[in-house]
């Protein structure tokens, strides 16, 4: 793990009133974000969920610096990185790294895998080539894949091989917060469960804090400390993440949970329709 200097009792990322509005032409606005506020301490996961439009990935993007914030602030390890300048971001790089859904779609099908996990390595001037060679083999044998993984290229893998490698190149750095934007929506079930034990190794044995998005509510309590329940912009509901998997306050978590995939189709038929009808009466 990277030294930092934050106390145990300080959040590392703490996200305030924070507001993002997109322009929709002839003067209309789409408020995507409408003042979130959370927070995510230390080695902490917090689950952040909610359907697609809910907001959930443009919060993730403002806190990555890839999407502008209109009002509020984003602050890390006690600087507000909300507009940071493009140079203090790629610098942040070192300590804020993203997994996204695609893994194929994140990794240059022209680059050897070895020459991928490198890459975040090469601007450290106290590594040699010797150093990163051995960096990249403890990183892949940390994600589960052989050493030789380093030599071959991304379209000789499985769709939840590459998010291993995707996984690997987001950690090789040793960051100190790690963004899953829906990481396992695109993989099999079984594929899915491994993925996801993956990163609770990862985060427990390196410490690591993560915000990790989806749109499935059980897959959430699976990963996460808390989860923050996101609909239409707005935080309805948040808390310990078995509380509010078994015990969910607002009509919204209670039709999320009710959503969840289950075997009989008959039955998630039925459950997406009670979804559908209880976010009608949301509005």
């Amino acid at each position: 793990m990277s030294a930092h200097t934050t106390n145990s009792t300080t959040p590392l990322l703490t996200v305030n009133d924070l507001r993002v509005d997109f322009a929709q032409g002839k003067g209309r606005v789409f408020q995507a974000l409408k003042g979130v506020s959370l927070h995510i301490n230390v080695g902490e996961t917090v689950g952040l969920v909610g359907e697609s439009g809910s907001g959930k990935t443009t919060l993730g993007r403002v806190i990555l610096g890839l999407t502008d914030a209109t009002a509020g602030r984003v602050v890390f390890d006690g600087e507000d990185i909300t507009h940071a300048p493009r140079a203090r971001r790629q610098a942040l790089g070192r300590d804020i790294q993203v997994v996204f859904q695609d893994p194929y779609g994140s990794l240059n099908p022209a680059r050897s895998i070895g020459d991928t996990l490198a890459e975040p390595l090469l601007t450290d001037r106290s590594l040699g080539r010797a150093d990163i060679q051995q960096r990249v083999a403890e990183v892949l044998q940390r994600v589960g894949l052989p050493t030789d993984t380093a030599q071959r290229y991304p379209g000789q893998f499985s769709g939840g091989q590459r998010q291993r490698i995707a996984i690997a190149r987001a950690v090789i750095g040793r960051p100190r917060l790690l963004v899953c934007d829906e990481p396992v929506s695109a993989l099999d079930l079984s594929v899915q469960a491994q993925v996801l034990n993956l990163l609770k190794d990862l985060q427990q044995s390196m410490g690591l804090a993560m915000l990790f998005i989806s749109h499935d509510l059980t897959v959430v309590r699976h990963v996460s400390h808390r989860t923050v329940v996101l609909y239409h912009g707005d935080i309805v509901e948040q808390g310990d993440a078995a509380q509010v998997h078994e015990h969910p306050q607002h009509p919204y978590t209670r039709a999320l949970l009710a959503a969840a995939p289950v075997p009989d189709p008959l039955i998630q038929r039925e459950r997406r329709a009670q979804f559908e009808r209880t976010r009608a009466e949301l509005g």
